[in-house]
């Protein structure tokens, strides 16, 4: 493994109490995982996942326990949270771990962001209310560096004049979550990486492309700005219990529908029910042979993402840790 390419560790918020998850990401590292990514979630997508930690303070932990990378992948600066709130948050990470930290953002779903009770738009409102909020973040960041106040007054967020006075000497990466042509696009112009979830190759190939053009447009090299993918997987010692694993404790990554607008884990526990094995196909590898793994990992790798974190949905991290840490991270090639 070249050190261009890192393969990092997906702590499961969702799944795993937060003293647990922070062990098992010190784990991962000593066993050649580097650098560790989190969502920040108000409820888990299913109950049976059974966690749902404040991942600010996880990622503190984190910094002081792990010596790699540390990023919220992703968070929503857009309902619970107001931009300046996440830019000081974020802020004060790369303040305490300098050169450790990035920003990754998303627009949210309503899973966790309807819990402020405010209306639920439809998805074009939610990412114009994303770029809005990188807008306040990026002026927070260069103002604050530059010694000046800065004020804010769009359509979605007012803020007063202010600074952020807790400031790394280098401000953040801000990475943002991608599903889409247009988003993907807007991304290149107005943020300093990319960030998505397994899908189909040729869907990222053409989310690469997009973003690449607007990286051009803004006067940036798209080469040189981090692309970065959260891979969901199920590993286990056989191909029954790695299948089990997926069904009980991510059936989520088996529902091929958006599921931004579902607002309650017990919702989702309902339509839970209806996945079938077959619903992994193409969308989550599920197999007890770690070579078939590295095989799907190595098509991510060749297509020029330069930060993969891995999560494997089973209860069984430490296990998985030491086989993949053994076998899969050192064959993989950039």
């Amino acid at each position: 493994m070249t050190s261009s390419l890192t393969i990092g560790y997906a702590a499961m918020l969702e799944q795993f109490h937060p003293t647990e998850a922070v062990a098992l990401a010190e784990y991962a590292e000593s066993k050649g995982f580097s650098g560790v990514m989190a969502a920040d979630h108000f409820q888990p997508w299913v109950p049976a996942q059974g966690q749902s930690a404040f991942v600010w303070n996880v990622l503190s932990a984190l910094g002081e326990r792990t010596k790699g990378d540390i990023g919220p992948g992703v968070t929503a600066p857009t309902f619970r949270w107001h931009p300046a709130m996440v830019a000081q948050a974020s802020a004060t990470l790369a303040a305490m771990y300098p050169g450790r930290h990035w920003l990754g953002l998303g627009s949210g779903e309503a899973l966790n962001e309807h819990i402020t009770a405010q209306y639920w738009p439809e998805a074009p409102e939610r990412i114009n209310r994303m770029f809005e909020a990188i807008e306040i973040i990026t002026k927070l960041f260069t103002n604050s560096l530059a010694g000046k106040d800065v004020r804010h007054k769009g359509e979605f967020y007012k803020m007063e004049s202010t600074r952020l006075w807790t400031m790394p000497e280098t401000a953040p990466e801000i990475l943002v979550a991608t599903a889409g042509p247009v988003t993907a696009k807007r991304a290149g112009r107005h943020a300093d990486g990319l960030i998505t979830v397994g899908a189909p190759l040729e869907k990222i190939g053409m989310l690469f492309e997009k973003f690449d053009a607007g990286a051009r447009e803004a006067g940036k090299n798209p080469d040189t700005m981090p692309k970065v993918l959260q891979l969901h997987m199920s590993w286990a010692e056989t191909d029954e219990e790695a299948l089990t694993n997926a069904m009980v404790e991510w059936p989520n990554g088996g529902m091929k529908f958006p599921k931004g607008d579902i607002r309650s884990p017990f919702e989702l526990e309902q339509m839970a029910k209806l996945v079938r094995p077959e619903d992994f196909e193409g969308r989550m590898v599920i197999s007890s042979d770690p070579d078939v793994h590295r095989a799907y990992i190595q098509k991510f790798v060749d297509l020029g993402f330069d930060r993969i974190y891995l999560h494997n949905v089973g209860r069984n991290q430490r296990q998985w840790i030491d086989v993949f840490g053994a076998s899969v991270l050192p064959a993989l090639q950039r």
